[in-house]
């Protein structure tokens, strides 16, 4: 990876160091304006939108069933966003990259017991074939500081990534050649819980929800899905919501039958009662971490002041 260490940004980051580049040269949908609808399938505008990451754009893409936004994963940028979202400027970041890319994330070194690469791998594999979904290992040594969280002294890493079979596979390629590393910034399309005042912010399912929040913003812009409805037939298993997110640099040690109990820390997209099965034809059980006890909120635009679904 070539995201490597660069200087601290300041409390006051913004996004304003990239606007004026952004927005003298990206040629496709600008939220507020008249041009078209910029398009997750059309490749003119997936390049466009990767040569606008790399210039410091942020990007609301269609991402499986829902939206994200993503951008380049300099330190600086990472700071900017979670400014823009309302978040601390120093809050850790999650990755995003494509399927081949994915093992180069993780120091596989670093395993805990129970657990090889081989099993990891396979775990990965049958998870994105299935959809979206997030998943925290040992960080690999080249991974920046601001991109890892600290856990009982272990350096981990969290993918987000939209499964094998989503088109967006392709905008990402493009944003990594144009950026010139292995892996993107993503984070969850919304306004920090931090600054709304909420117990749950829910992340945006929809372009026209995620334009009005976010649509002033002079480096942000959208990227969607051609058809949204047929985005989300396509996920029928899996909830409007960020996703589930599963550890692997850690387990709640093993069951009684002798089988690795794998972590959830979020409890996302896939329901818990689907993954339990999944897990179990791998050889594997589940545990639930404090932190997914209760799943995440679904945004609800028919009653924005509830956003109460909890599928």
């Amino acid at each position: 990876m070539t995201s490597t260490t660069q200087p601290k940004a300041a409390n006051k980051a913004t996004l304003v160091g990239v606007t004026s580049v952004v927005e003298a040269s990206v040629p496709f949908s600008q939220p507020g304006t008249s041009a078209r609808p910029a398009l997750l399938t059309d490749s003119d505008d997936a390049q466009a939108a990767a040569d606008a990451v790399a210039r410091g754009a942020v990007i609301g893409q269609g991402f499986a069933n829902f939206y994200v936004l993503t951008t380049r994963p300099a330190r600086e940028t990472v700071s900017a966003v979670n400014l823009m979202k309302g978040r601390p400027a120093d809050q850790v970041g999650s990755i995003t990259t494509t399927p081949s890319r994915i093992p180069l994330v993780y120091d596989w070194s670093q395993l805990p017991a129970g657990l090889t690469r081989r099993r990891v791998l396979g775990l990965i594999d049958t998870l994105f074939e299935l959809g979206p979904f997030g998943l925290r290992g040992p960080a690999a040594a080249d991974v920046p500081a601001h991109l890892v969280q600290l856990d009982a002294g272990v350096r981990t890493a969290q993918v987000i990534a939209p499964g094998y079979a989503c088109p967006s596979n392709d905008f990402l390629a493009r944003s990594l050649d144009a950026v010139g590393d292995d892996i993107l910034y993503i984070t969850s399309a919304n306004r920090s819980r931090h600054r709304t005042g909420a117990d749950d912010e829910p992340a945006h399912w929809t372009a026209a929800g995620l334009r009005a929040e976010f649509g002033h913003e002079p480096a942000f812009r959208l990227l969607e899905h051609a058809d949204e409805d047929a985005a989300r037939r396509r996920y029928p298993g899996y909830a409007l919501m960020s996703t589930t997110i599963l550890a692997f640099h850690k387990t709640a040690g093993t069951s009684p039958r002798g089988r690795v109990r794998l972590l959830v820390e979020r409890h996302g997209s896939f329901a818990i009662d689907d993954l339990r099965p999944v897990l179990a034809r791998l050889g594997f059980e589940l545990a639930i971490a404090r932190s997914a006890q209760r799943r995440l909120l679904q945004r609800d635009y028919a009653h924005r002041g509830s956003d109460s679904v909890r599928s």
